[in-house]
């Protein structure tokens, strides 16, 4: 029996499962093909840069440095984000 860990993860797989990825909390079998397809996928291995980057960037903000203005707005931007993606 052949194991190919890397035939079954595709592309949009990648981006639903990123954010375990990046958490450490990604079951072994699933990282494992998670890391042999940012191998072989330069689109992928770049979008998971940029998240690093992001978390970096993201990760010095706090609750309190952001005004409750912007606060609003970006709860309002996520609702509709998933108010539009339940629509489809």
């Amino acid at each position: 029996m052949t194991d190919d860990i890397t035939t079954d993860l595709a592309c949009k797989e990648l981006v639903e499962i990123i954010t375990d990825y990046l958490e450490g909390t990604l079951p072994e079998r699933d990282r494992a093909r998670f890391d042999a397809h940012i191998l072989t996928c330069p689109p992928c291995r770049e979008y998971v840069a940029e998240m690093h980057a992001t978390l970096r960037l993201t990760g010095r903000l706090t609750v309190e440095s952001i005004s409750p203005g912007a606060r609003d707005d970006l709860l309002r931007a996520l609702r509709r984000m998933k108010a539009s993606s339940t629509e489809l």
